[in-house]
């Protein structure tokens, strides 16, 4: 995705009259209340959906008391873990029954198992629209497409060989999948199923991905290389090598976009990247860490610690562990997003109206002090530009 600026700005909330222009304001404003106020209320309900390999089970865990809410059988040694962006459903890769188990996250229960083709599914990604998973087949080395829809497989991608991870760009058009045993990257168009690309990205042992919030980088952690790979995803070129712990696992990164967090397996640390800067401000210590995912506010890590069967919560703030969390099984391991991502934004505009930039950026610079800087300050996002590349993704959806 490139920057650019959005057209001159034609249509201006002063130039309606006064009622008009009041009523459309007000409209906008409730809007983003009620908009802020649905967040609000997911983020209060948010849940960690820990996978326990050894035990065939996920652990829900209750972020705002960091116990233990559920446990709930699934299928034999599952692995990654996948919540769905709108919260209703989470998607569990079960390695050795060669199945996905589908949680409904409102009863904490399975609703389905379903059978993937492949042989050792591992990693797991949902679509930012919610209604395609996609699913690493380890020892098979493809990626099956689920229609959450049906729950039923719709396509099988030939992938390198031992893909582990996926990672979805936020627009939903990639995906980003890194081939452990061929030392590359897949990169598969979501419209055909089909892999338009692959490369090396420079380590070894790619095995965890994650996509920046405004999809213009990856970060790529590669087990043998102790390293993490910066991917630019419009040229798919190597950016960066950022040296981290030993043997990087989980990846993920903070919803503002700011920092990255690499779970270091056998040097028992989270690393904390700077993602301005490309480089390490802070090491975690943490015990045998693998899964780890951000809170939706940003201010907690939580990071799964697979052979002494907790969970540690890092404060985002000072980069410390304030919490330790016994879970319901054993060996866990939580690998991907395991907890509630930040769905896709929603502006003033109407998508695909020629109209709905010019519209959505006037409405925020009238709500938030007159400027975009003023707007990406209040609602989380790095700086103007970014904001407006969001609401160009809004407006092409």
């Amino acid at each position: 995705m490139k920057r650019g600026r959005f057209p001159p700005r034609v249509v201006s909330l002063l130039a309606f009259k006064p009622p008009i222009a009041m009523a459309f304001l007000a409209f906008v404003a409730a809007c983003l209340l009620d908009s802020t106020q649905s967040l609000a209320q997911t983020a209060n309900a948010s849940k960690a959906y820990i996978t326990n390999f050894a035990s065939n089970n996920v652990s829900v865990i209750d972020t705002k008391t960091n116990t233990v809410a559920a446990t709930i059988p699934v299928g034999s040694q599952p692995l990654g873990v996948a919540v769905s962006p709108h919260m209703n459903r989470a998607y569990i890769a079960n390695q050795a029954s060669n199945t996905v188990s589908v949680i409904d996250t409102t009863t904490d229960t399975v609703v389905a198992t379903i059978p993937v083709v492949g042989v050792s599914p591992l990693g797991i990604a949902v679509t930012p629209d919610g209604k395609e998973v996609y699913v690493t087949n380890d020892n098979s080395s493809d990626v099956s497409v689920i229609d959450t829809k049906t729950d039923t497989v719709i396509a099988t991608i030939p992938v390198g060989f031992h893909p582990e991870g996926a990672a979805v760009t936020p627009d939903g058009k990639e995906v980003y999948v890194t081939n452990m045993g061929s030392s590359t990257v897949s990169v598969i168009d979501t419209k055909t199923n089909t892999v338009i690309a692959t490369f090396s990205d420079g380590g070894d042992h790619p095995f965890a991905v994650a996509i920046t919030p405004d999809g213009k980088e990856a970060y790529i952690g590669n087990f043998y290389s102790d390293n993490v790979s910066v991917i630019d995803t419009a040229t798919n070129t190597v950016i960066a090598l950022i040296p981290v712990g030993v043997q990087p696992r989980g990846v993920a990164i903070a919803p503002n976009g700011r920092t990255a967090y690499v779970a270091n397996v056998n040097s028992n640390t989270v690393s904390v990247i700077d993602t301005a800067t490309n480089t390490v401000t802070a090491t975690t210590p943490v015990a045998s860490p693998f899964g780890v995912a951000v809170t939706l506010n940003g201010h907690e890590v939580y990071v799964a610690d697979e052979f002494t069967n907790t969970v540690s919560v890092i404060d985002t703030e000072i980069n410390t562990v304030t919490a330790t969390i016994p879970v319901s099984g054993n060996q866990p391991v939580a690998y991907g997003i395991f907890i509630q991502p930040s769905p896709p934004p929603t502006f003033a505009g109407t998508p695909r109206d020629p109209t709905c930039q010019t519209q959505s950026v006037a409405a925020l610079e009238q709500l938030y002090g007159g400027t975009l800087d003023g707007a990406a300050a209040v609602l989380g996002y790095l700086d103007a530009l970014t904001l407006q590349e969001a609401v160009n993704l809004y407006c092409v959806q």
